[in-house]
């Protein structure tokens, strides 16, 4: 029997892969994978900072985070983050995770939306109990609530709930100095969104679709290769890492030149917006071979959790929770019919509907 491997088109919207391209209203837009690590290695490509605030709004929260610090301050509050998450097993996440999705799924009995019950639920709820917070079912309702307005640009109703979220939370967390306080908290945000979107991602890149399967087929499949199930096989983690290529829940990022950069043949001033596209540069032919093609084990990882200092801080805690969830989703569940809907949002690909049916 002839096997085959999924090839997955890019995202709507994103891209084609090449040279630098610039517009004088909105800056240099970056799609090519040396260019997008160039950009985040940089020292003078900088995250647009965040200013600081009153006490326990989403204005101090986001102006105490690493994700939003300049660079002068940026290394003491990634470390206070790097603090949390060391004694935190990512064994251990995996398997609570899929205990809580194995409960769901028992009590859904039947259809079940993967947004609403599991996404942002279980791998907030186990990081939240992990981090010490009082609650962590109320800590998943702020935390969802921070996030929807935890990038700029966010309208005034998103700020104003946010700044309420941010004062639940606060009251659920250990006693912690201020910066130490908000970059503990600032872990279950930057998981939120991202985390949701990568389950969202695998339930349906990774498990079989709503039709009936054809019959299983000998030998056993190598890994990413369809199944008789009609779904990649092999390990679910492993699965994830090219799930996190060819489809990222966070499809790029934003940085500010500060000093005359080079990049791609493209001499950039002082001030100069740029746009990374990880959903582009994760595509580049350049350096992944066939790039529509389900092919894990690739040599060179995606740019989906960044790269050099800035990089995702809990990347491997995402993915073991992640892996948790979608551990249990393959076992048990199919897709059900129907279209997934995402939320709209230019840089995160969240889905608001993603059903499944157990086999």
């Amino acid at each position: 029997m002839t096997r085959t491997r999924p090839r997955i088109a890019p995202i709507p919207g994103t891209p084609p892969c090449g040279p630098p391209t610039v517009d004088p209203r909105t800056g240099c837009t970056l799609t090519r994978y040396a260019d997008v690590r160039a950009a985040l290695a940089a020292p003078a490509c900088h995250v647009p900072a965040a200013r600081p605030g009153a006490a326990y709004t989403l204005d101090w929260f986001r102006g105490l985070v690493s994700r939003f610090s300049p660079p002068e301050d940026h290394p003491a509050r990634r470390a206070a983050g790097l603090a949390a998450l060391a004694p935190l097993d990512p064994d251990e996440l995996r398997a609570e995770a899929a205990r809580l999705t194995a409960d769901a799924l028992d009590r859904a009995g039947g259809r079940l939306d993967v947004p609403a019950a599991l996404a942002r639920r279980v791998p907030v709820g186990v990081l939240a109990g992990r981090l010490g917070l009082a609650d962590p079912a109320t800590a998943v309702e702020a935390v969802t609530t921070i996030a929807a307005a935890y990038q700029p640009g966010a309208d005034a109703a998103a700020v104003w709930r946010a700044d309420g979220a941010v004062t639940v939370l606060v009251a659920l967390a250990p006693p912690a100095p201020p910066e130490v306080l908000a970059n503990r908290l600032g872990l279950l945000v930057q998981a939120c969104d991202a985390t949701a979107g990568l389950i969202g991602a695998g339930a349906r890149h990774l498990l079989p679709p709503p039709a009936d399967p054809p019959p299983p087929a000998d030998p056993p499949p190598a890994s990413g290769e369809v199944t008789g199930s009609g779904c990649p096989a092999g390990d679910t983690e492993k699965l994830l890492h090219e799930v996190l290529r060819l489809d990222p829940p966070v499809r790029g990022t934003r940085r500010t030149t500060t000093g005359a950069v080079h990049i791609g043949g493209v001499d950039l001033p002082v001030g100069t917006p740029l746009l990374l596209r990880f959903d582009s540069a994760n595509r580049d032919p350049a350096v992944f071979p066939e790039p529509g093609s389900f092919t894990p084990g690739r040599p060179t990882p995606a740019l989906t959790f960044g790269a050099g200092s800035r990089g995702c801080p809990g990347q491997r805690h995402a993915l073991a929770l992640a892996t948790g969830v979608l551990d249990v989703l393959r076992e048990r569940c199919r897709l059900a019919p129907g279209v997934p809907a995402y939320e709209p949002h230019p840089l995160l690909r969240v889905p608001i509907r993603l059903e499944v049916v157990p086999r």
